[in-house]
This record gives structure tokens, sequence and C-alpha cells, in this order.
């Protein structure tokens, strides 16, 4: 675990596990190549450097990117909504792309967070092993449970490398999921008002 901390300040100089690196030779000669040729000779220790950079979720809380608040909004009581968040994951199943964006909004209760910081919450989920639906999930309730507002709403689109480049391979495919907590679930108007303000 401080290997992966250690990759989020410089990837480039993380040293790599001669058991990672001899994994790395393995698959490459298993599919084909020669992992002691020239332009493969690098290339373990950089996709296990890539790897820890690709999965410093780990390493990373999420909660504490909502620890600092704000009481003083001016009496705002509306939604507050970050659209077209870019992300990238890793599904769990083949480790392949996940490419994506996410909308997340939520209705404050006492107090609001900076929006850079629902960037943050999503990216440190994101940058784990995943799927979708436990992304979508997981980023809606970490806000729900430490901000405590009226309302989370979080809606992930995203295209999935197991499914574009391998098995079936269908380019072009998107996965829209959603995860709606408080008034946006229990209310149907607060939940159209929201999806209107994601869909505009």
């Amino acid at each position: 675990m401080s290997e992966m901390r250690d990759a989020q300040a410089g990837p480039d100089k993380l040293p790599v596990p001669a058991e990672v690196a001899e994994a790395v030779r393995t698959i490459i000669n298993w599919v084909g190549d020669d992992p002691m040729r020239e332009g493969l000779l690098d290339t373990p220790e950089r996709v296990a450097r890539a790897w820890a950079e690709y999965c410093r979720g780990y390493g990373d809380d999420p909660a504490y990117h909502l620890s600092r608040i704000f009481h003083e909004v001016g009496g705002y009581d509306d939604i507050i909504l970050l659209k077209d968040i870019p992300f990238q994951s890793h599904c769990e199943h083949h480790m392949a792309p996940i490419i994506g964006r996410a909308h997340i909004a939520y209705l404050p209760g006492e107090y609001v967070v900076g929006i850079s910081k629902l960037a943050r919450v999503l990216h440190a989920f994101a940058h784990r092993l995943q799927v979708q639906e436990r992304l979508t999930a997981e980023v809606a309730n970490c806000i729900w449970e430490h901000l405590k507002p009226q309302g989370v709403a979080v809606v992930i689109e995203a295209t999935h490398g197991c499914m574009t480049g391998r098995g079936v391979r269908t380019p072009g495919v998107t996965m829209k999921t959603s995860r709606m907590l408080g008034v946006f679930r229990e209310d149907s108007k607060s939940r159209e008002e929201v999806m209107a303000l994601i869909e505009a």
C-alpha cells in the first residue's frame, strides 16, 4: 500500500518488485512474443508502474475529499450539479479500460463542498478495479454519508474495453447507470428536475 501511495507522487520512480516484472514477462511470452527482444526489455517495469498509477485509488480515501465543508452559501438551497466529469477506470473482470463521464448532483443540507472535491471522490473510486454499477453506487453513497445532503444523484456513462475490444467486439456502445438517494429517489418531481439538468 505504501508503494501505491508513492506512485501518486512519482510513478516513474516507483521500485518494481522482481516478481511483478517477471509476471509481465510471463504474459508477454504466453501471448507469443519474446520479452527479451529490444523493444520489450523495459516493458515489464513500464507496465508495473502504469498499473500502480491506474490503481492509485487504493491509496486514496474518498471521504477525505469531503472533509472540508462550507456553511456560508448566501442562502443557496437548490441543486448543485457537476456535469461531464471525464474518468478512466479498469474493469475487474478483464482489467480492460472503462472510459466515460460522470454527472454528480446533490441538494445541500446544512453545507456544501468545493466542486472539485466531487471529481476527486469519483477519481478515488475509479482508480481501482471496478464494475460500473458499483462505481456509481460508491460515489453516491460516499457523498450521501459524508456530506449529508437532502439528495444525491450520480449518473455515469461509459464504454467498456472488455466489450469493444474483445468478446462481442461491439464498438460505439455506451452503458448508463444511475444512483438516486434522498429526495431524488423519494420525490418524482425532484428526480425529474435533476435528470433534466443532467440531460440539458
